[in-house]
């Protein structure tokens, strides 16, 4: 690796300094992990929505695909899946989907575990459900099926309408909307059949890159050129910087941005969704200003940069930057695909998804939609790989060698998005971001990789959740 030798011994005050930002890093990163095992995974209602896709496009889908996606029963598996416990643990308290497990219930003959949510649902508030749901549950508590038949239609979700017309006496061939049905299907074949492509390719080239290795063939890394940082500087900037400011300024920033979203003036009709939207973006860039900020001080003290800058970001040309990212990408994800699967054999119940994943799932803000793009595949990637892979990887690596420079830095970055469950996976996911920043030479290629990677979940939450 080339990287200018290491600043002086840092002063005193320096190193006390650094030891405080990482004892209260520490800190308060025991302290959010912690709180992820609270925190709903978003896991269980991607599962209800695939089940809830199967159940709409069954009729839709010919008959050898219709075995692979949707199963022999899905509206048995979808009522399966909303009563197992891995299922509440999720959350599946909410109003909508204790009236649709109701009317599952029912229509599987069990009408006294139907009629334990129907109460529940009474003793809600009158608004926690909306006008035509609310309408049918009234209908469903009193059992009048002309009732049920006459709210179906104005239902909000296919498969809501299509169990309430059962319910209602009618024939499911004849309750089928083709058009909703269509529809549930081409998502189900595109939510299916992505992953199980780009698994298939990323396997391809896993075996490749696994054989060319084992014959000595894999070509050499480009140097890994890094700012010549000590670890003190390493520490303050990542611990306290990153971690401690960074968690430290939504506390000051959230109510400055509630306050002035609340005097916009309401001709604008900001939907709560689209509030929640526009925060993102301007909370996440509040938090990487400082620790931004630190790093360009500090970078900006060490004299003449190599040719290519302190990061070596190297974007021209782009569009090589973009196929490494993707090569990568697909190299890795086999790797990460396997660490969680075997994550969910140790913990059934996953916790501590990203609350942004479950605000895109569930929105139909168009707005709102580009802000969390924004966020997750632009500013996220750009800030997250400049300090982890353009700061962490290179200094660690120079200081402690290559393969704890890959190790250490992968750990930081999975710890950092706080989430006990999801830490094996994203620990594998910084391995390969790292290994790409090492063997490509820039950074460009990791940014790809890593918004590449953002906007696959993206895209996986968008067809669910249209």
């Amino acid at each position: 690796m080339r990287a200018s030798s290491p600043s002086p011994r840092p002063p005193a005050w320096k190193g006390l300094l650094a030891l405080v930002a990482l004892s209260l890093s520490l800190l308060l990163w025991l302290g959010g992990l912690i709180d992820s095992l609270q925190r709903p995974s978003v896991g269980g209602d991607l599962a209800l929505r695939q089940l809830e896709l199967a159940l709409v496009a069954e009729p839709a889908l010919p008959s050898p695909w219709r075995a692979i996606l949707v199963g022999d029963d899905p509206q048995a598996a979808l009522l399966e899946a909303m009563t197992s416990g891995a299922a509440e643990a999720d959350g599946l308290a909410a109003p909508e989907q204790r009236l649709q497990r109701a009317l599952l219930q029912q229509l599987a003959g069990h009408p006294a575990r139907a009629g334990a949510d129907l109460e529940s649902l009474q003793l809600q508030p009158a608004e926690s459900l909306p006008p035509a749901e609310a309408e049918l549950l009234q209908a469903l508590v009193a059992a009048d099926a002309q009732a049920i038949g006459v709210v179906a239609p104005r239902l909000p979700t296919p498969s809501l309408r299509l169990l309430a017309c059962q319910r209602a006496g009618g024939d499911r061939q004849l309750c089928i909307d083709p058009e909703a049905a269509r529809q549930a299907g081409l998502q189900l074949v595109l939510v299916n059949g992505l992953p199980a492509l780009a698994l298939l390719l990323g396997l391809v080239l896993l075996i490749r890159e696994l054989w060319q290795l084992r014959r000595g063939r894999l070509e050499p890394p480009a140097p890994l050129v890094g700012p010549s940082l000590t670890l003190v500087d390493l520490t303050l900037l990542v611990a306290g910087g990153f971690v401690v400011i960074g968690n430290l300024t939504p506390l000051v920033v959230t109510p400055l941005l509630q306050g002035l979203l609340a005097a916009l003036p309401a001709s604008l009709l900001l939907s709560e969704a689209l509030r929640q939207g526009l925060s993102y973006p301007v909370l996440y860039v509040s938090m990487a200003a400082t620790p931004l900020l630190i790093l360009a001080l500090m970078l900006r003290g060490l004299g003449t940069p190599p040719q290519g800058g302190w990061l070596q970001f190297r974007w021209l040309p782009p569009l090589e930057a973009v196929r490494l990212g993707l090569i990568g990408l697909l190299t890795v994800l086999p790797l990460v695909s396997l660490t969680g699967w075997l994550v969910e054999r140790i913990l059934p119940t996953p916790s501590g998804s990203n609350p942004m994943l479950k605000l895109v799932l569930e929105s139909n803000d168009g707005l709102a939609l580009v802000c969390f793009a924004l966020t997750a595949l632009v500013l996220a990637p750009l800030f997250e790989e400049v300090i982890f892979r353009g700061v962490l990887l290179p200094v660690l690596s120079r200081d402690l060698g290559m393969a704890w420079g890959l190790i250490l830095s992968s750990a930081v970055f999975a710890l950092a998005h706080l989430s006990i469950s999801e830490t094996p996976s994203l620990f594998v996911l910084g391995l390969g971001l790292a290994r790409l920043r090492q063997r490509s030479g820039r950074l460009a290629a990791s940014v790809c990789m890593h918004a590449l990677w953002n906007g696959f979940t993206f895209l996986n939450l968008l067809l669910l959740g249209g």
